[in-house]
């Protein structure tokens, strides 16, 4: 047990699989059962993003698609935004990117190791801050701590 809980935080994103690997290194043979049995003991998850993340709070209103039908001709007309995550060796990172519509290019992007707003808010200045105001901002409806509070708003 002290062995995993020595390895849990040099590598927090290990699971039993990998964890069990990484014991079967160092000593005597052990399966995965046992280290999942242990690591549940200990009260030991894995830190990884699970699947999910993109659902919405069921509290969220739902805007209707406002582009169907819009044709995008010109720079600054519809600028879009999204947040991934990128893995790493230890863990990973968030990445949230404004783009233009017409031209694909990307005007603002920021990295952050945590899910709150201000690395968004940070790329949205950014770009405004260097090309203008769009027409119309639009953004997914996820969950994400970012651009949730509306989908697309329309910066007049």
């Amino acid at each position: 047990m002290r062995r995993i809980d020595v390895l849990h935080l040099e590598l927090p994103f290990y699971g039993s699989r990998r964890m069990m690997f990484e014991l079967n290194k160092d000593g005597p043979a052990v399966n995965r059962k046992r280290v999942q049995r242990l690591m549940r003991m200990m009260g030991i998850i894995a830190l990884v993003p699970r699947p999910g993340t993109s659902k919405p709070a069921p509290e969220h209103r739902i805007y209707p698609y406002l582009l169907r039908g819009v044709t995008i001709t010109e720079p600054n007309h519809v600028w879009a935004t999204d947040i991934t995550y990128i893995p790493m060796e230890h863990g990973f990172l968030n990445l949230v990117a404004v783009i233009d519509w017409a031209s694909r290019a990307v005007l603002a992007w920021r990295l952050s190791n945590t899910m709150d707003a201000s690395f968004c808010i940070a790329a949205l200045g950014e770009a405004l801050a260097r090309y203008g105001k769009p027409r119309i901002f639009n953004t997914d409806q996820g969950s994400q701590g970012g651009f949730n509070r509306s989908s697309q708003q329309d910066l007049y």
